[in-house]
């Protein structure tokens, strides 16, 4: 027997949080909330868990009880989806919800800014993906994971940043106050440092990113050197998105929203503000049927 659908609820998931948002049939906002990493490659059940919670949270606000679970229609816009395994293993998992939607965030994060239009984003946060929705096709560039994709977000900054830390410790480059920062953050110890990196996710080196912007204010030589390879990484990102045919872009994510100062003047002028969010994206991803594989 058919559910019926009285809620949708976006939910846009992740490398360092899950935000959730349900609305009614009129798209009133009736709750939102926050939970943590809900990046599916880092785990499916980790990440169910991050989104049932948020979703909770969200429904408490919203005065809903479990009982109004079985009417619900999620739109998950997660990261790590794009990786099919990972999506096929995190539908297998079981939910109390009518039904659910899975594509990645870049995506949710795409129909969120262009209201479901077609056009193109950059979402530059903990990690990085472009996307250009064109002529009823989407065409995607990066977004395949830290450490070895994901230019231009903060956990490949912070990786670099780390880098960069130990070998001032050897003398080898300058020791500025970014990297006394960062020392500070360790107990000037660094076997702490190694024994910390065997176990750090995405999210654990891109905390470093607002100490980044922040020393660069200050006139840091690495934190300055640190973010224009940052801003490089994003305008690599952008030129292909244009080559493929995209003529505005959304920057989009902590990083992206804070590296446009950074950025040439003719990419920068490529760049539009977006019309939603991810969420937004994801709550028109309830509504309809946008896996981004086939069950």
């Amino acid at each position: 027997m058919a559910r019926i659908i009285k809620y949708f609820v976006g939910v846009d998931g992740g490398g360092t949080s899950c935000r959730a948002r349900i609305c009614d049939l009129d798209g009133n906002c009736l709750g939102e909330a926050q939970t943590g990493s809900a990046n599916i490659m880092l785990g499916g059940s980790v990440a169910m868990a991050s989104i049932q919670d948020a979703i909770a949270t969200a429904a408490s606000l919203a005065q809903l009880t479990k009982a109004d679970y079985g009417n619900m229609s999620v739109g998950l816009a997660l990261a790590g989806a794009e990786q099919k395994e990972s999506w096929y293993e995190f539908m297998a998992l079981p939910h109390p919800y009518a039904a659910v939607t899975l594509n990645t965030d870049a995506y949710g994060a795409c129909l969120g800014a262009w209201r479901g239009e077609e056009g193109a984003i950059l979402i530059a946060g903990t990690g990085s993906c472009g996307i250009l929705l064109k002529d009823n096709q989407q065409q995607v560039i990066g977004g395949r994971e830290f450490p070895i994709s994901d230019q231009g977000g903060g956990a490949v900054m912070g990786l670099r940043l780390i880098q960069q830390v130990l070998l001032s410790i050897d003398d080898i480059v300058p020791h500025t106050p970014l990297a006394q920062h960062v020392m500070s953050h360790f107990d000037h110890d660094v076997d702490t440092i190694v024994s910390w990196s065997k176990t750090a996710r995405p999210c654990d080196y891109g905390q470093f990113s607002p100490a980044i912007f922040a020393h660069a204010a200050e006139g840091d030589s690495l934190a300055i050197t640190l973010l224009n390879q940052t801003a490089a990484d994003v305008e690599m990102l952008l030129s292909a998105l244009i080559k493929r045919g995209a003529e505005q872009i959304c920057l989009m994510g902590s990083i992206g929203e804070h590296i446009q100062p950074w950025l040439v003047p003719p990419l920068k002028a490529r760049l539009a503000l977006p019309q939603g969010d991810a969420m937004d994206g994801a709550i028109a991803m309830a509504k309809g049927c946008h896996n981004l594989y086939p069950l």
